[in-house]
């Protein structure tokens, strides 16, 4: 039997374009917000575009989806992937209009983007290469290459093994993050062509 992908159904901007390439890879995908069904799901994903508070209130805004989340993929081991916001959306906390709570699952804070070279504009938009850390070499989902950004906050780690990946626009910024099962992207695989299928397509057969 097929894994089942739950794709995390919030209002986020990005929904049916994670979905469809999703599907491109071959993956069984529930679009939905039920908490029963996040429980059950094989992998998860959450998308997320627009503000980090926007975001976070639509997510706790469903009964129950957050606590299944967390049951699933914390007791139960579900491989997660978050994806722009939806990376965003695992830190302690975010700085747009307002200081949000985020899930916590990885110490930081989603901060804006304060460029060190001043003639580089925010946001951080296009394609950039994302470089993985010496300690992230050998990781199963994420790899070096060129992908599609899009974004005016980013993720500030506590731990620098957190981070897996940076990115260079005015100085470093973190490209993607991950702890055990946990992963997520500032990046779009969606929009990033072969190299955004081919992450999708090695998340799919994780198995952390």
């Amino acid at each position: 039997m097929a894994e089942i992908i739950a794709l995390v159904d919030y209002g986020a901007g990005n929904l049916h374009s994670v979905e469809n390439a999703l599907k491109a890879v071959g993956a069984n995908v529930s679009v939905t917000a039920d908490p029963d069904v996040l429980r059950a799901a094989d992998r998860i994903v959450l998308p997320g575009v627009g503000s980090f508070k926007a975001c976070a209130e639509g997510l706790a805004a469903i009964e129950g989806a957050i606590e299944a989340m967390t049951e699933r993929v914390h007791v139960g081991g579900a491989p997660f992937l978050g994806i722009c916001v939806g990376m965003q959306l695992l830190a302690t906390r975010g700085l747009e209009h307002g200081t949000t709570p985020g899930l916590g699952w990885i110490d930081g804070e989603v901060r804006l983007i304060d460029p060190v070279d001043t003639s580089v504009k925010v946001p951080h938009m296009g394609w950039n290469d994302v470089a993985l850390l010496p300690h992230a070499r050998d990781h199963a989902v994420i790899e070096e290459g060129e992908a599609y950004f899009l974004h005016s906050y980013h993720f500030h780690a506590e731990s620098p093994t957190d981070v897996l990946a940076m990115t260079d626009h005015g100085g470093g910024l973190v490209a993607a993050v991950g702890r055990d099962n946990i992963v997520g992207v500032q990046f779009h695989p969606e929009k990033s062509q072969q190299y955004g299928l081919e992450l999708l397509e090695r998340f799919l057969a994780w198995r952390p």
